[in-house]
């Protein structure tokens, strides 16, 4: 299933999308502060990984995250392609 599937399949379940959303905002707020802190808070990291182990228990969204996870591993294979020719360009 590709990307683009898997979130309108998503976007049929209500509940889900509204579960999904409070999910993703929690590993930004996560994923944010350890950026601007250069510490994890170990009570929103846990509390993100209970979500993600309640979530992929459901097909959709396991789905999706599979989905995005192949999304992620094609942008960064491109992200490196270009990343090589520009230093073979600069060279």
């Amino acid at each position: 299933m590709n990307y683009k599937m898997a979130k309108q399949a998503l976007n049929l379940n209500t509940n889900l999308k509204e579960k999904m959303a409070e999910f993703e905002k929690l590993r930004y707020d996560v994923q944010l502060e350890a950026m601007q802190t250069g510490k994890q808070n170990e009570e929103k990291y846990k509390k993100m990984q209970e979500m993600y182990k309640e979530l992929v228990e459901i097909d959709d969204a396991r789905r999706y995250f599979d989905a995005e996870t192949k999304f992620n591993i094609i942008i960064a294979d491109v992200n490196k392609i270009i990343g090589d020719a520009i230093v073979d360009v600069m060279k």
